[in-house]
């Protein structure tokens, strides 16, 4: 039965890999479990990979040596005598050939805990700062009467138009309203008038409450 949060493509990777990489892939691998027991294994880009939130650390094994390191290792306050043998321009892979040559078991856990906290930082300061949804802007608009329409549209009130076009939403349905709450259509006849004539003045509906008010 698979230890908890093994995964058995990785037993497979191990066991096909050569002789010389097999015992450093799998103390690694031990390694890794022991200092960070919640870690998963997965394979990622045909490796082994061992992840939390992210992408934590990574194994791999070639013909003549193994490679392995933390996926944030540029990161991390890794000491230099960990990378003294790396030839490689990437600080995060070092390239191995023998179990001798791994840092200290005491080092590497300290490492892989320290890279494990370095994920869960990131993943927390990603879900902090990550973009709200943009809101929804809700467009307010009033129907607008045909027979005021007919009359806006008309040049000689022209001026009354472009009062009415530039009135707030508020301003243009007080007009609206007035206008069809009209019982009677030369009530009606009477406030589309009035209504062309406040605003060819540039006056709202409510003017002269406005005015009273000062």
């Amino acid at each position: 039965m698979a230890a908890p949060h093994h995964d058995p493509r990785v037993d497979a990777y191990i066991a096909r890999s050569a002789d010389f990489a097999q015992p450093i892939l799998s103390h690694l691998r031990a390694v890794v479990h022991k200092a960070c027991p919640e870690i998963k294994e997965t394979i990622k880009w045909g490796c082994p990979s061992f992840e939390l939130k992210g992408m934590v650390f990574g194994l791999a094994a070639f013909k003549k040596h193994a490679k392995w390191g933390f996926w944030r290792g540029q990161e991390m306050d890794i000491p230099a005598s960990v990378f003294s043998e790396q030839t490689g321009s990437d600080p995060r892979w070092l390239k191995i050939t023998a179990l001798a040559e791994l840092p200290p078991e005491r080092t590497l856990i300290r490492l892989v805990k320290q890279a494990a906290k370095l994920d869960a930082t990131v993943a927390e300061a990603a879900k902090t700062t990550k973009r709200k949804p943009a809101q929804k802007t809700t467009v307010r608009r009033v129907t607008v009467p045909v027979d005021l329409t007919i009359k806006l549209a008309m040049q000689k009130h022209a001026a009354a138009k472009k009062t009415f076009d530039g009135f707030p939403f508020s301003s243009r349905r007080d007009y609206v309203e007035w206008l069809d709450s009209a019982k009677r259509p030369e009530t009606r006849a009477k406030r589309l008038a009035t209504t062309l004539e406040w605003l060819a003045e540039g006056k709202p509906r409510n003017w002269k409450y406005t005015q009273r008010g000062r």
